[in-house]
């Protein structure tokens, strides 16, 4: 069975479009393996070997891509509620350890990108966060231990 992807309606519009760039490049690189192929012999062309690597990993992008397209399914933002941390929601938490505030919006693992706050909700710290409500602490085990986050507030 297939992994579902969650995210929101701009991820899903953002890997559409990366899935679009990435066929286009198909007949760019075609012709940069029939150039190379024309230069002779294939056993010692470093340049029909990157060719033909760089069209390799160009396709297991664009499968990729249609993998997590077909298995997107993208969250109705209106159906989204704060009255617990969920996928789409940002929560503002104390570091209980740190005495330090940080807030994250949870998203789905494609749109993850921590250093603009968005915590993948298959991360240990977003797991123990999800299902919780405002005022609650939870712990959440890490690598490097257990942490424990009190819940500030929940938004959209």
């Amino acid at each position: 069975m297939a992994e579902i992807h969650y995210m929101t309606q701009a991820g899903y519009d953002k890997l559409k479009k990366e899935l679009e760039d990435a066929l286009a490049q198909r007949p760019v690189i075609s012709a940069a393996i029939a150039e190379a192929r024309e230069k002779g012999d294939l056993s010692e062309n470093a340049e029909y070997d990157a060719a033909r690597e760089a069209q390799g990993h160009l396709e297991y992008k664009i499968t990729q891509l249609r993998n997590t397209i077909s298995n997107a399914k993208v969250i109705d933002e209106s159906q989204v509620g704060t009255d617990k941390v969920q996928l789409m929601t940002k929560v503002k938490v104390l570091n209980v350890g740190l005495k330090r505030e940080m807030e994250f919006t949870i998203v789905g693992e494609t749109e993850a990108d921590f250093a603009h706050g968005k915590l993948a909700s298959t991360t240990p710290i977003a797991q123990a966060l999800i299902g919780h409500a405002k005022g609650e602490t939870v712990e959440a085990k890490v690598p490097s231990g257990t942490m424990q986050f009190k819940i500030l507030d929940i938004s959209l």
